[in-house]
């Protein structure tokens, strides 16, 4: 998962909303958003090396990672940073001392953020710079850098989101398919950020530009799906759609009964 926005205990009977772009190299196998046999897990599934890249459960917990991106780290990591959803997602700890206990391996995964919580706590942290930390209730955005660091990328899908999005939400009667068609408009957004204000992540200055847009496309690597996620009226509400292949298009919808806690 390479961008992430999400609302956070902001707006009435919707706890979270978030919305993401999956941005990963076309030959690398995956399957779409669905039940995980033997799991109570709703995600997609990276078939490469296992684990999700975001995903819930019907006792109310998520998650979702994305990628730290630092060209000069070439090492090589014995875990993948996919489980980190899977084992948050299937555990029964809280989300602060999930994370706080991963603090103690977080050195055997490349750079990450992530994102975890339940029905009444959110956390952030990340292996390269941020400590756990509780999530007061608004929006967050993050990328490939800090959640903390001011990135023009982060800066435009924030203001879309704030803007477009979140006011359409405080409409009950609002339409599905006009909330879905924002959605879709804000993750398809292929703007790119001018070199002037480019982060360095140690790429070249021509691959930095091309990653600067929410929504990314070249020959060999872009978005792969785009996710509308909703936990509202004690149900989970969860649109992929796919972004590439032979299913470019098509959305994947999942509905999950949240259970008391």
């Amino acid at each position: 998962m390479c961008i992430v926005a999400f609302a956070w205990q902001v707006l009435e009977g919707t706890p979270l909303c978030l919305i993401s772009n999956r941005d990963e190299f076309y030959h690398r196998p995956a399957a779409e958003l669905q039940r995980w046999e033997n799991s109570p897990i709703a995600a997609g599934r990276d078939l490469q090396s296992g684990g999700s890249w975001m995903g819930v459960t019907p006792a109310g917990r998520w998650a979702i990672v994305t990628n730290f991106r630092d060209a000069q780290d070439r090492r090589s990591y014995p875990t993948s940073r996919g489980h980190l959803i899977q084992h948050f997602l299937e555990s029964d700890l809280a989300p602060i001392r999930f994370a706080q206990a991963l603090e103690q391996q977080q050195r055997e995964y490349a750079g990450f953020n992530l994102f975890i919580g339940d029905q009444h706590q959110a956390v952030y942290m990340s292996n390269r710079g941020e400590a756990p930390q509780v999530l007061a209730k608004g929006v967050y955005v993050a990328s490939n850098g800090l959640m903390t660091e001011h990135w023009e990328k982060t800066r435009h899908l924030r203001k879309r989101f704030t803007q477009e999005l979140l006011p359409m939400l405080q409409h009950a009667d609002m339409p599905p398919a006009d909330l879905e068609f924002a959605v879709w408009d804000i993750l398809e957004d292929e703007r790119k950020i001018i070199p002037q204000l480019l982060p360095f992540t140690g790429i070249s200055a021509e691959m930095e530009e091309l990653l600067s847009s929410t929504f990314i496309q070249s020959p060999a690597y872009g978005t792969r799906c785009s996710n509308f996620l909703r936990m509202q009226d004690r149900q989970w509400l969860w649109q992929e759609k796919s972004q590439q292949g032979t299913t470019q298009g098509e959305v994947v919808s999942v509905r999950l009964d949240i259970s008391s806690s």
